[in-house]
């Protein structure tokens, strides 16, 4: 497995119609790995590639990619990076992710990050069918991360925060039920509607419509079953992978705070 990150020269036209849309981004994506089909599927429980964006100004937005093998993001560097400036470097920094995963253990404790597609399902009457609904607001989209069968799946816990700590008083509700905001050390930041055109695979035709929400999270978590959380780093958590969904990504917990 490989990690890969690369910086997006915003003031590029390239990168302006790269942004614009998951499925043009998509498919730059896919396209740097030459072992790789368009149509190709990740076989069960097999590493898959897994990309992230993340907008940490307006004129720094990094390209995050894990992949079991490494990219060639040359194409990347020509449409929206600076290709005359990196004489020495291939304009991307790809890195062995393997170390890191197997490292992990049980109690390890990191920071972590997470751009995700919170959904649910709902349906106004018991006679009609289920219906895949995006969780709009940063309280219910913190409680689709929260969920314990989604935390116990992917092989972590959110960690909570000391009760000096918090903010919000003990016993605070929302909407009848405890409010979990201040309670746990997670964040929901950087939420963002998307609407775009999904490509046929024979790229003739424009296929029908996609609208995708996304939140990005912020915290701190433990590892609570190593093989689970190397598959949710591998394998993405959430709906919408191809779409920039599903990567999550850790660092080191600062000096002294990893107990």
């Amino acid at each position: 497995m490989y990690l890969t990150r690369f910086r997006v020269n915003t003031a590029r036209t390239g990168a302006r119609r790269l942004l614009s849309s998951r499925q043009v981004l998509h498919a730059a994506v896919m396209s740097s790995f030459p072992t790789l089909l368009p149509t190709d599927q990740p076989a069960t429980d097999a590493p898959r590639v897994l990309w992230r964006l993340d907008h940490n100004a307006p004129g720094e937005v990094l390209l995050f990619l894990a992949s079991p093998e490494a990219p060639d993001l040359t194409h990347l560097v020509e449409q929206a990076g600076w290709p005359t400036a990196m004489i020495d470097t291939p304009g991307w920094q790809t890195r062995s992710y393997t170390p890191l995963l197997d490292r992990l253990t049980e109690g390890d404790r990191w920071n972590f990050r997470l751009t995700a597609n919170p959904v649910h399902h709902i349906r106004r009457t018991d006679d009609e069918p289920r219906k895949r609904t995006a969780h709009l607001t940063p309280h219910h989209q913190m409680g689709w991360l929260l969920d314990p069968e989604r935390q116990q799946r992917g092989g972590f816990r959110i960690l909570e925060k000391p009760k000096h700590k918090r903010l919000l008083p003990a016993g605070t509700t929302h909407e009848g039920r405890e409010h979990h905001g201040d309670r746990y050390e997670l964040t929901v930041r950087d939420h963002r509607s998307h609407a775009f055109d999904k490509a046929r695979t024979s790229g003739t035709k424009r296929g029908k419509p996609v609208t995708l929400v996304t939140a990005t999270f912020d915290g701190r978590l433990e590892v609570t079953n190593p093989d689970l959380m190397r598959r949710t780093l591998t394998q993405g958590i959430g709906k919408a992978k191809a779409y920039g969904c599903g990567l999550m990504t850790l660092a080191p917990l600062p000096q002294g705070a990893a107990r």
